[in-house]
């Protein structure tokens, strides 16, 4: 059975990331306020990202990466900038070495 990952931007500017089997029905939710709990505090919500998988195994581990990642590289994501993403994949303190600091 295939699997979306979707990323909705929040009415606060925030992201939200999910995976779900069925689309249409999970983004009405969302847009009703019967989603997850942080979308449902902060509505209305947009759909800005998506992915499609064979596997609704593979959409759900997509979702968890994506959730780890820092808004920044959300961003480029969603923009597409996909040459940014190995960059923001590097740890602050490692962009910029105690050398360059003092």
């Amino acid at each position: 059975m295939e699997g979306y990952l979707y990323i909705l931007e929040c009415a606060d500017g925030s992201y939200y990331t999910g995976s779900t089997k069925d689309l249409n029905t999970r983004l009405q939710q969302h847009y009703d306020g019967l989603g997850a709990n942080h979308t449902r505090k902060r509505l209305p919500v947009k759909l800005v990202y998506l992915e499609k998988y064979p596997r609704i195994d593979q959409a759900f581990y997509r979702e968890k990466q994506i959730q780890g990642w820092r808004r920044e590289k959300k961003e480029a994501l969603i923009k597409g900038e996909y040459d940014q993403l190995p960059e923001l994949a590097v740890a602050y303190r490692d962009r910029f070495p105690v050398a360059e600091m003092e």
